[in-house]
């Protein structure tokens, strides 16, 4: 059995200086809402699905270690199938990261592959047997009719229905709604006196399945409609590609360190996200090339990477441990509305509304007995 890590208390590490004013009374937060979860809540992430990437140290000798979850069906499976083909052949170990753009995403893979500032460089040798993917792959369909881990809905129902009806009145035409979505529809109520705005620019509804954002557009499994997709928000590790018709094979990845880039959905493949270490990449120095590649002259910026391992490959008492909060249950619900309409003490006006990226799904380490 595996146990929470127990982390320093947000409040402390926000420390006010000792004459500011104490808290006042008032609503809780949503990481005040997080802690109240069941341990049922919590859905233990799969070693097979946790990628543990370990960078050169930093220049003061510390160890920079990050933690990638992989995707789970049915996103972006080939993708996901050749990065854990490169990882298991031990071909990521010895690239670097090459390019650092402000406020878009940190880009790793070979040195000598698609880099415009790189000069000469030989480029390395991709592994046997990877798997090509068409565009069509960028999305997924069948959502509905797949049941999670535990057996339960994909979708939750009591957020799904908010953010449903908000996508109704705003689509034109109006939407077709599965039968086994339009009970929630009729029965889902909005948990505050004001139901909040929780829609989407880039599709019919944002939603979260399985513990992700993703959206897409609703609509029968005849008349193929009924598509989603994975959102490029903060963390989402994705895979680089040239011009179509390439797709990528996972050989070169990226991660988001800016402001959501919508933009990039469904024309990149996203893989996966940062569940730890996020900093030792975010912090790294920004690029002055194309793009925010590393120039020539900047080659000492570009950080090595070590290797990257499958966490279920790796001994036992090697292995990290995470594990996400349930985007099915009662607490999310609760906590995804308080993202949306802030109550707590800080807070003067509402928003009453939240973009999907907004409202990230809790994850929590896990250590052993």
């Amino acid at each position: 059995m595996k146990k929470p890590l127990l982390a320093a208390s947000a409040a402390l590490a926000l420390a006010l200086p000792a004459s500011a004013q104490e808290e006042p009374e008032g609503a809780t937060s949503p990481n005040q809402i997080v802690e109240t979860a069941a341990l049922d809540e919590w859905v233990a992430i799969p070693a097979e699905d946790l990628l543990v990437m370990t960078l050169a140290p930093a220049t003061d000798g510390s160890a920079r270690e990050v933690v990638i979850q992989l995707m789970p069906a049915p996103f972006s499976q080939g993708w996901v199938e050749n990065i854990r083909t490169l990882a298991r052949a031990q071909w990521y170990d010895g690239i670097s990261v090459n390019r650092v753009q402000d406020n878009y995403v940190v880009q790793w893979g070979d040195p000598g592959y698609d880099n415009p500032e790189s000069g000469e460089v030989e480029q390395k040798p991709l592994p046997e047997g990877l798997r090509v993917m068409g565009e069509d792959e960028y999305a997924a369909t069948g959502l509905l009719s797949i049941p999670d881990p535990r057996g339960r809905p994909r979708f939750n129902y009591t957020l799904g229905a908010m953010m449903m009806r908000n996508a109704m009145i705003a689509a034109s035409g109006g939407v077709a709604i599965p039968d086994e979505f339009a009970e929630a529809l009729e029965t889902g109520e909005a948990p505050s006196e004001m139901s909040p705005k929780i829609g989407d620019n880039y599709g019919q509804i944002a939603t979260l399945s399985l513990g992700w954002p993703i959206t897409g557009t609703m609509g029968s499994e005849a008349d193929k409609k009924n598509r989603f997709w994975p959102i490029h928000c903060y963390g989402m590790v994705g895979v680089g590609r040239n011009y179509s018709p390439d797709t990528g094979s996972g050989a070169e990845l990226y991660t988001v360190i800016g402001h959501a880039p919508r933009h990039l959905d469904r024309n990149i493949a996203l893989v996966g996200r940062i569940v730890s270490g996020m900093e030792h990449l975010s912090s790294l120095p920004r690029g002055s090339g194309v793009l925010g590649f590393y120039t020539e002259e900047e080659a000492d910026k570009r950080t090595p990477i070590l290797s990257v391992r499958v966490a279920s490959d790796l001994p036992e008492s090697e292995r990290p441990g995470f594990e996400y909060l349930s985007t099915e249950g009662e607490t999310f619900a609760k906590y995804a509305e308080a993202r949306a309409y802030r109550r707590d003490p800080f807070f003067i006006v509402p928003a009453g509304g939240a973009d999907i990226c907004n409202i990230p799904v809790p994850i929590r380490p896990v250590a052993g007995e």
